[in-house]
């Protein structure tokens, strides 16, 4: 018997050791079988997207379990450059930027993640995270073999690989794929040589056994640039589209491996001034359906949207910026809640594979705070001294955001009327060199809006030498087609009836720094009467407490600002984004839970660019408990991209 017993001792212990020495962890394609291997055995992934950027970091553990207990099996997320590297050679991975606590937290709650690390991701995503300072050689050609766009992502990859080789699967890691690139047959280089070298460049840094791979969209137009030898091509779709026809794309350039649908669209995205989208879950259902049933492998886009904070939102072409929210339509929220199709959606992956057992965690509960009393402070001409920390740059001709060393947020470009505009002269800008909105304001009396694309002149009334201040707001670079090299600020000059404008005074605004140590306080001396529909850009301010000792607060809750127009706000110094009720769709913005506190008074300060509704009524901001994200909009402003099309460009 004790030799049995030792004999069976040895063989657990070989056993043990192979577990976890011996037998190499892999994950590869099986071309012959048309599958991956994970550890040898055939794996089909379904996949769900989360961008860690979106979601305050406390809320990751929550998102990810309710993944997984929807069934999924892997999840795929982006890593965006210019939320890493805002300043060259600067690196930022602390706090919600702390990309290995989010892979270790997928690794904890057993997904395999499928890695999307750029350079270019589009996302909807501020220039499609590629850093803005790659623009200061003006005439650069992104994803290109541009060598200065070469040498930058050369030296970003050398950051970043080397930080997620370990988190690989054959290291122990949960990455299985990495992609290369993204959606490049959708871009007019089209540079097999620019291909190659990151192929080349993610092999040297990530070794030979990971798999790498490209998406396209599902034709043949798409994949002929964006497919090369040495990456694994797959193709992307949404609800609607022939299934049978889209993975015959792909197998026009993959013969043989595995299905690979990398974004199966659950919704779609949000421009201002168009419907908020929305995709039924019948749809979705339906196609998820047929893509499994074939066997392919498919990764839901998005599964959790989340929040363009601060100034992260993307824009499209003819110029349409996204909003503050990045909802999607997805199967869970903005804020995480369990929805309608994360059932539905669970219900298909039952019929293909077993779901995790145990509770799903709740929705989180909502408060409403109620209303909250602004109080007006400064106007931004007002506290120039505070909000121009780098101070005047002057110049003949107006320069832009990046040439006055400001990548976000907002410039003040002040000049003088040349001459006497008794009559409403034409203020102009005849290049749409409004990059993206401008408020302007002649001896401190609002005069109107310039707007990129939609409104490129206006009337302006003063006599020579009144002072002209012209706000101008980054609305978010364009992160998808030709034109991602978006240049902002007056990037051409203004016009005053035939005059070009010049002698120009600019001072880039350190807005969020202001406010977190704030600075900002009450102006006491009396303004010039506005218009009744306009006025200066203006800071407001409020507060309201959190009692303590009361179990569960602080909470999850919407802010809304009903009868405001346009701004920015911000609450304990986090930037929560923009708000632009007054176009829509989207009217509340998401405020997490983590940035509120029971230990002091919550401070929101608000700027309001166009006009509050202070002097006609209630000063207030109110918090609820229900999101708004679909108001109705004008019908002045049209829709520009279809559902789930991406059109070359």
């Amino acid at each position: 018997m004790s030799v049995l017993r030792s004999g069976h001792t040895l063989i657990l212990l070989l056993l043990l050791l192979g577990t976890s020495f011996g037998v190499p962890r892999s994950f590869s394609v099986d071309y012959q079988n048309n599958c991956f291997r994970k550890d040898g055995e055939m794996f089909r992934y379904i996949s769900g997207s989360i961008h860690y950027s979106r979601i305050p970091r406390v809320y990751w553990k929550d998102r990810l379990l309710k993944m997984y207990l929807a069934g999924l099996n892997a999840i795929q997320t982006y890593i965006p450059w210019n939320y890493h590297e805002e300043t060259p050679g600067q690196y930022n991975f602390s706090g919600d930027r702390d990309l290995e606590y989010f892979l270790q937290l997928a690794q904890d709650i057993g997904f395999p993640v499928i890695l999307r690390p750029g350079p270019y991701i589009c996302a909807e995503w501020d220039m499609g995270g590629l850093p803005a300072w790659l623009l200061n050689k003006k005439n650069i050609v992104l994803r290109s073999s541009d060598p200065d766009y070469v040498a930058a992502v050369d030296k970003w990859m050398g950051k970043i690989l080397p930080m997620i080789k370990p988190f690989l699967y054959q290291n122990g890691g949960p990455i299985i794929t990495v992609q290369v690139e993204n959606e490049y047959g959708s871009y007019f280089a089209c540079d097999y040589n620019y291909m190659r070298h990151l192929t080349k460049l993610f092999r040297s840094h990530l070794g030979d056994d990971v798999v790498l791979f490209t998406t396209d969209g599902a034709g043949l137009g798409y994949l002929k640039c964006g497919s090369i030898q040495g990456l694994y091509a797959t193709v992307d779709f949404g609800p609607g589209a022939n299934v049978t026809a889209a993975f015959n794309a792909q197998r026009h350039v993959e013969p043989q491996g595995p299905l690979v649908n990398s974004e199966f669209y659950t919704g779609w995205l949000d421009h201002w001034g168009s419907r908020h989208s929305v995709v039924s879950t019948a749809a979705v259902t339906k196609s998820l359906n047929q893509i499994l049933f074939l066997g392919a492998n498919v990764n839901l886009y998005m599964f959790i949207g989340g929040t363009n904070f601060g100034y992260w939102n993307g824009a499209n072409e003819p110029y349409s910026p996204q909003p503050t929210s990045y909802d999607y339509d997805a199967p869970l929220s903005e804020a995480g809640d369990l929805t309608e199709k994360y059932f539905a959606i669970r219900e298909v992956i039952k019929m293909y594979r077993k779901i995790p057992q145990g509770p799903i965690p709740p929705t989180t509960p909502k408060y409403s705070y109620g209303a909250v009393v602004m109080k007006k402070l400064e106007t931004v001409s007002d506290a120039l001294e505070k909000l121009s920390l780098s101070g005047a740059v002057k110049s003949v001709y107006p320069q832009t955001f990046l040439e006055l060393n400001q990548v976000f947020g907002y410039v003040l470009y002040r000049t003088k009327l040349p001459v006497n505009c008794s009559k409403p002269t034409p203020l102009s800008s005849p290049l749409n060199g409004v990059h993206d909105r401008a408020y302007v304001s002649v001896d401190g009396v609002a005069a109107g809006i310039l707007e990129r694309n939609k409104a490129l002149t206006m009337n302006v009334t003063g006599k020579a030498g009144s002072q002209l201040d012209v706000l101008v707001e980054n609305m978010g670079r364009i992160n998808y087609g030709r034109g991602i090299n978006d240049f902002k600020g007056l990037v051409s000059n203004l016009t005053l009836g035939a005059d070009v404008l010049t002698g120009w005074t600019m001072y880039s605004l350190s807005i969020d720094e202001a406010v977190s140590q704030g600075v900002l306080g009450k102006f006491t001396t009396p303004h010039p009467p506005q218009p009744a529909t306009l006025a200066p850009p203006t800071f407001y301010q409020g507060s309201f407490i959190i009692p303590d000792g009361i179990p569960d607060l602080p909470q999850d809750t919407y802010i809304q600002l009903p009868q405001w127009n346009k701004g920015q706000v911000w609450i304990n110094g986090f930037n929560l984004g923009r708000y632009w009720p007054s176009r829509g769709p989207q009217v509340t913005l998401f405020v997490p839970a983590s940035i509120l506190t029971t230990a002091v008074p919550n401070n929101i300060t608000v700027l309001e660019l166009e006009a509050a509704p202070c002097s006609s009524g209630p000063c207030t901001v109110e918090f609820t408990s229900t999101p708004v994200l679909n108001a109705t909009v004008s019908s002045a402003y049209k829709q520009h991209w279809r559902l789930f099309s991406k059109d070359l460009s």
